[in-house]
């Protein structure tokens, strides 16, 4: 099938997901309200197969030291997923099937299967990593632009977090867990219960990220969005908390958004 853009729809909601640009989705409207910040490299894109930055593009597989691009010197980050043209695999009124196979510069052969599927209320995103070759380490996460500002309201973010990973200079962890700081944020915080962030705009709607995950890195020191990332791993997590990737035990993971409008005061 092709990777032209799909538009789901469930009720008020539609979300736009757009294969042929890094398998993102690329709106997603509630009430005719966009929530996700529009642009070639906003959205909500896939990170995989690592999420944030690993540390000098570089990790250790198999004995070998690989090397990526460093697409954020000094480091790469986000993966090469969101770089590529995924294919249409499946696709119902409220359901989309797409795929990406690894490819260079990520040195393993591989696939990504994502499925987006949309209700009145929720978006849940799945996503798998499989492999019928080498095993490698791998993370998936999502990195969603949530617009700050609807209808007038700046977002409030609300979430309780174990631990806040220390962040170095580097934007890298330091390996320390220190307790939750007060933001702006561009931190990795930990939730062994499952990531659970709630999004309120005053009067315009109160959204929840939840996953299974207990990872999650928050960005909002942008002015137009704000950003709740759920993932596998911490950033450089390649390197410090490797999941492993066989042809028996594919990678999975998945978020759930739910909604509700809220009422102006």
């Amino acid at each position: 099938m092709s990777n032209e853009d799909i538009t789901l729809t469930a009720g008020d909601a539609e979300a736009v997901v757009a294969p042929g640009n890094g398998g993102r989705v690329s709106g997603l409207r509630v009430g005719g309200t966009e929530l996700l910040r529009q642009g070639e490299r906003f959205g909500c894109f896939p990170m995989v197969p690592w999420c944030g930055r690993t540390r000098d593009g570089r990790f250790l597989s198999g004995g070998a030291v690989q090397q990526m691009p460093l697409n954020a010197a000094p480091h790469a980050i986000h993966g090469t997923a969101r770089d590529g043209a995924w294919r249409t695999a499946r696709v119902t009124g409220n359901e989309a099937v797409i795929t990406y196979d690894l490819v260079e510069p990520w040195p393993y052969s591989g696939r990504v299967t994502q499925v987006v599927a949309l209700t009145e209320d929720s978006l849940t995103l799945t996503m798998s990593v499989e492999t019928y070759d080498s095993s490698f380490p791998a993370q998936i996460g999502w990195h969603p632009w949530f617009n700050r500002n609807l209808g007038g309201q700046d977002v409030r973010l609300a979430f309780e977090a174990a631990w806040q990973e220390e962040r170095g200079d580097d934007h890298l962890p330091t390996g320390n867990r220190v307790d939750p700081k007060p933001g702006p944020w561009d931190d990795c915080f930990g939730m062994p219960d499952g990531v659970d962030v709630t999004l309120t705009w005053p009067g315009q709607l109160e959204l929840t990220v939840a996953s299974r995950e207990e990872w999650v890195v928050v960005y909002d020191e942008q002015a137009e969005a704000v950003c709740v990332e759920p993932q596998t791993g911490p950033p450089n997590g390649l390197n410090t908390l490797p999941r492993l990737v066989t042809p028996i035990e594919p990678l999975e993971a998945s978020t759930t958004w739910t909604w509700r409008p809220l009422q102006a005061d």
